[in-house]
């Protein structure tokens, strides 16, 4: 009777956690649904969903049918087996037993039919677990569907890399299955057949029947082992044995000829063991299967390496030569580097002072906050109470008044870890949202050394730009769920001793306007606070999976995502977050992975998941930092992995012609894909095989020093003018130094604009002249006596020396270096810009702004030095018949302007009249440039 007991609740408790477990994963599956509703995402779910359910059931199906038919045949002996024991224990009645009720109870219930209920069970049992396998392979099974041609074909086999990319996954997903299934299946069979014969000795235990059930499954077997050499053989391309990555000499020559002996040897293997059925000669199996091994060891291991030591290794560049053009043509391919657009920078060290005036905007967006600082200046400057954050500080482009300026800005986020009060009703119902952004320009600097702020306090003040509405429900730091719309107002921002309270207005997140939804949400959080609470009605929405890195991956998990999305301000007033993302592939034939490229940047992306050999991006995400909705945009329509998940996903992306034009003139090209391309063009830049297996030319990306650190330089956003070009663009770059070396060799840009956007330009410095690299610099900066003095004085006197970026600026044909300072004291987290270091040529000069720098560093002592270098420097023009820009004439008007009227209070009516009719000129060329 305790037995019954125990099992009874055994029984019960296991319900209870099965019940439990399956209520979780409903109420999960039932969110989810509403969440994606909201988003108007409701095929994207589906789509995921139902290729999962269906990709799980098939091969549930498929293990159970294949495992029972087998069960199958070991019936009848089973059957025989459960009558043989019941006649020995008929025979055995004469023996008293002390509890013979029931013992033979077992026996009695595994009648035949019983037996094929078990069997059933067990199949799909044993099918259910091993469906796992297939549930998390939905996208294989979606991409094989719907894949695209890349229109390129590899050299060894002549396949689209289509096939390597969509359906090779794919064909090794079933051999994966499929050897499985034979091997379980096998497994269970063949300990069946030894239950079955028990008794007899283990040479003996497998009878006819089992020999011949065994051998189809090991026929079988060496069937589909046959097909895995064939598949083998497309691993070849993937092979890390030669100089590079992807077949080499010895793979194409010797290891390829093995796979292809070892399938055909496995195959007759394979009809020798289902023809040996018939014949009952066993020693002709184990001798396939010797000679199978054998060869095996032969073909793949010996064979090669005796090749790879006696005809490659003394030949290597001849052998290998083919090989390494195939790894830097596909390379280049999969990184998207076959188009970069390489000059020759001839450096030439004539910069002068009205080269500088010339190139105005890019002196005036030369970016003097480092965003490391900078996030600790915006959170002890615009914080402004203890619970507000500027998770990130972001680099971007705005046209204000005519000119495009380059900013930094953060979202103001709202951090419920430093709310004082922690309870349940602050946390969802209060303290909801963030409240608006900052945003400096990259050289606004007041006389006391923090940023000058373009947007600041709350509510947003500025001159420039209108923030219609700045509250944040979507960020960075919005990890929480919150509920809007209540009984209850919520916390909108500070006023004084007082605070402001609103009602949201959006559509973001779940109406909860059933009992249902308030139930499942309640059951999914844990809390029963949702159902009793009185202030949330009909009305109310509850946001959930808030954080805009996470949302996106929610959506479209089969994206990798930039590790840094950015705020942007419409000209509608609104605030977004653009968040880059890329299609990535480690299928590329030939194409050599990010992570065997031993450099910082590889090793630093390798972290954040790009185990990659290919990648694009081919998508720009725009999430409403105030509904929460998302777009997908398609930025690479050349992009084929794309094509395909557009086919799988036809509802999901939208041309990137129809993203607004506020939105879309932000856009810019993003660092992690930089960084991926610059860690790939340090060793593939080098096109000649015999240059590229030398190494004769081989880069390494940068280092600067920060805050008395050496650290990898990171790829930097400014607005500069290219050599040749006509106008100012918003650029990436990065230079280069050679191995082992710090001189500069080269630099990378990446463009911005619309117009030339993802276009690449490597400019090349002449190998025979010094160009001073980062890390020179930087020693020459620690060299200079004073500024040496300077800054030690500084640490020593309870302060910190910040040293921020340094930056390198090409104008004209020349390079310029700056690096700004900071100053920050031990007590306070204020970092102050304290000095600005220049350095051109063989001067390094370190003033108290950048303006000065340069005079000092051009020997301009004072202003009107500098204004007479303005009127030479039209006047030059004006004789060699350059046109000004439009920006270029209106701050010659606007100069000119300026200094007629000083001429006019000091009565100097001759000057006076002299500037008028310069004035005059200037603004009929404005008039005739605006007409053209």
């Amino acid at each position: 009777m305790k037995k019954i007991y125990r099992g009874l609740i055994l029984a019960t408790i296991l319900t209870v956690i099965l019940m439990i477990n399956f209520l979780g994963v409903g109420v999960n599956f039932y969110t989810d649904v509403l969440w994606f509703k909201n988003l108007n995402l409701n095929d994207v779910f589906w789509t995921i969903f139902k290729t999962k359910i269906l990709v799980r059931f098939g091969v549930w199906i498929l293990f159970s049918s294949f495992i029972f038919i087998n069960l199958l045949f070991t019936r009848d002996k089973i059957i025989d087996l459960i009558n043989n024991l019941k006649e020995r224990k008929d025979q055995d009645d004469h023996i008293i037993e002390l509890k013979p009720k029931g013992s033979n109870g077992i026996l009695t219930l595994l009648t035949p039919g019983r037996l094929n209920l078990i069997y059933l069970l067990l199949s799909l049992l044993i099918g259910f677990i091993f469906s796992t396998i297939g549930s998390n392979s939905w996208k294989v099974v979606l991409e094989f569907l719907n894949s695209t041609s890349f229109n390129l074909k590899d050299p060894l086999f002549n396949k689209d890399i289509s096939f390597y990319i969509f359906k090779f996954p794919a064909y090794q997903l079933v051999y994966q299955l499929l050897s499985t299934l034979l091997i379980i299946t096998g497994l269970i069979i063949g300990g069946v057949h030894l239950l079955i014969n028990q008794n007899k000795s283990i040479l003996n235990r497998i009878n006819n029947k089992a020999k011949y059930h065994l051998s189809f499954l090991i026929s079988l077997f060496f069937i589909l082992k046959a097909w895995g050499y064939r598949l083998n053989m497309f691993q070849l391309l993937y092979s890390k044995r030669g100089v590079v990555f992807g077949a080499s000499y010895t793979d194409v020559h010797a290891q390829l000829l093995g796979l292809k002996a070892l399938s055909f040897i496995a195959l007759l293997l394979a009809i020798f063991i289902f023809i040996n059925i018939f014949i009952r000669n066993t020693k002709l199996i184990i001798g396939g299967v010797v000679t199978l091994f054998v060869t095996s060891i032969l073909l793949t291991a010996i064979y090669p390496g005796i090749i790879q030591q006696y005809q490659v290794e003394p030949n290597e560049i001849a052998k290998e030569a083919p090989y390494i053009k195939y790894n830097i043509k596909f390379t280049t391919n999969a990184y998207n580097l076959e188009d970069i657009k390489e000059e020759d920078f001839n450096v030439k060290e004539d910069l002068n002072y009205e080269d500088i005036l010339t190139n105005k905007a890019t002196i005036d967006n030369i970016r003097l906050w480092d965003s490391r600082p900078l996030k600790t200046s915006y959170g002890q400057l615009q914080g402004l109470k203890s619970y507000y954050n500027f998770n990130d500080i972001d680099i971007d482009r705005y046209n204000l008044d005519g000119k495009i300026y380059q900013v930094m800005l953060g979202a103001r986020e709202i951090n419920q870890r430093l709310l004082p009060n922690q309870t349940w009703v602050n946390k969802r119902l209060n303290y909801t949202h963030g409240f608006g952004l900052a945003m400096s320009p990259v050289n606004g600097v007041t006389e006391g050394g923090v940023p000058e702020f373009l947007i600041k306090d709350i509510p947003p003040k500025s001159q420039k730009l209108e923030v219609k509405e700045p509250r944040v429900y979507y960020g960075e730091l919005t990890d929480q769920y919150v509920i809007s719309n209540t009984r209850t107002q919520e916390f909108d921002y500070p006023a004084g001793d007082t605070n402001n309270y609103i009602n949201y207005q959006g559509n973001g997140g779940v109406k909860l306007n059933s009992p249902i939804k308030r139930l499942a949400f309640a059951i999914k959080y844990g809390t029963l606070k949702l159902l009793l609470n009185n202030d949330i009605t009909e009305e109310s929405r509850l946001m959930f999976d808030r954080n805009i890195k996470k949302r996106v991956r929610k959506i479209a998990p089969f994206l990798k995502y930039d590790s840094d999305p950015y705020l942007v301000v419409s000209q509608n007033g609104r605030l977004y977050w653009i968040q880059d993302a890329y299609t990535i592939s480690n299928r590329y034939p030939y194409s050599e992975p990010l992570s065997n490229l031993k450099n910082n940047y590889s090793e630093q992306l390798s972290r954040l998941g790009y185990n990659i050999n290919y990648i694009r991006n081919s998508v720009k995400v725009v999430i409403d930092a105030y509904n929460g909705k998302v777009k997908f945009y398609i930025s690479d329509q050349n992009d084929p992995i794309i094509e395909t998940y557009n086919k799988i996903f036809p509802g999901l992306f939208n041309k990137l012609e129809k993203m607004p034009e506020n939105l879309n003139n932000h856009i810019r090209y993003p660092q992690d894909l930089f960084k991926v391309q610059a860690a790939i063009y340090n060793k593939y830049h080098m096109k000649d095989p015999k240059v590229f297996y030398n190494k004769e030319d081989l880069w390494e990306l940068p280092q600067e020093n920060y805050a008395g650190t050496p650290i990898a330089m990171e790829p930097y956003y400014t607005i500069i003018k290219l050599p040749d070009e006509e106008k100012e663009d918003f650029l990436l770059m990065l230079p280069f130094t050679p191995i082992k070396k710090n001189n500069m060799i080269s630099w990378l840009a990446a463009k911005s604009n619309q117009k030339d956007y993802g276009k690449l330009i490597l400019y090349k410095f002449p190998k025979r002249k010094l160009v001073y690299g980062p890390m020179q610099i930087e020693a020459r900066i620690d060299q200079n006596s004073e500024i040496s003095k300077q800054l030690s004085l500084w640490n020593q006197r309870g302060s910190r020396v910040i040293r921020g970026n340094l930056l390198t600026i090409p104008i004209k044909n020349s390079i310029l270096y700056v690096e700004p300072i900071y100053l920050q004291a031990e007590q306070s987290q204020l970092p102050e810009l304290k000095k600005v270091v220049v350095s051109y040529g063989e001067k390094v000069i370190m003033e108290n702004n950048l303006d000065l720098a340069l005079r000092k560093l051009f020997n301009i002592k004072d202003k009107s030095d500098r204004e007479d270098l303005e009127v030479n420097r039209e006047e030059n023009y004006e004789d060699i018949g350059i046109d000004l820009t439009v920006q270029q004439l209106v701050e010659d008007i606007t100069r000119l302007y300026q200094k007629s009227k000083k001429e006019l209070q000091a009565g100097n009516w001759s000057e006076y009249g002299q500037l008028i009719e310069k004035l005059e000129e200037k603004l009929n060329t404005l008039e005739n440039k605006t007409k053209q």
